[in-house]
This record gives C-alpha cells, structure tokens and sequence, in this order.
C-alpha cells in the first residue's frame, strides 16, 4: 500500500515541464522563463513557483542568486510568500537568480 512517502510532495507535471524547459535551455531557468511557461500553457505563475521551490527544499533543484551561487530555500521562506493567499511576480522579485536541477 503507497504512503505519503511514496508520493511527491510537489506537482510532477510542472516539476517535468521546467526540467524540460531546462534541458532545452541548457542554461538555469528565471522568472522570466516561467512567466513565460505560465501564459504558454495557461497555468498560475504561483503554481510554477511553488513547484519550485518545493524541489529546492526537497533536493531536486537548486535555487541560485542573481551572483550564481547557491542560495538555501525552506518551508518557511515559501511560507512567507504566502502570506496574501497566492504569489505575485511582485513577491518573487528577490528571486532575480536561476533555477536547476541537481540531477
């Protein structure tokens, strides 16, 4: 019988679209790439960038700052974000780095 532990803890349809949108890249995804993503396929941006972050706090992905190194992500600070009930472009602007994967 499957556990929660079994389960992702995130979106597997929008973690495979960025990881797909990477590998075309080749290069770490911005906001502006998922922006992008966002109206090419009609999803929320929010919902793109929970993914995100997600992967980051569970090991897939890492986040980088606008320098290029590596920045920490946790629970809370995605909690943070969520303060007004959905993310805005506005409340990612600190995110002005990239985003890969780590395998």
């Amino acid at each position: 019988m499957p556990t929660s532990e079994d389960h992702p803890k995130w979106d597997v349809a929008l973690a495979s679209l960025a990881l797909d949108e990477q590998r075309r890249k080749t290069t770490p995804l911005t906001l502006e790439d998922f922006g992008r993503l966002a109206s090419e396929y009609r999803i929320r941006l929010d919902d793109i960038m929970e993914t995100m972050f997600l992967l980051v706090i569970h090991g897939q992905w890492e986040y980088l700052d606008a320098s290029g190194k590596a920045q920490a992500l946790d629970r809370q600070t995605l909690d943070r974000l969520y303060v007004k009930g959905r993310l805005a472009a506005d409340d990612l602007a600190a995110f002005d780095g990239g985003w890969r994967p780590l395998r």
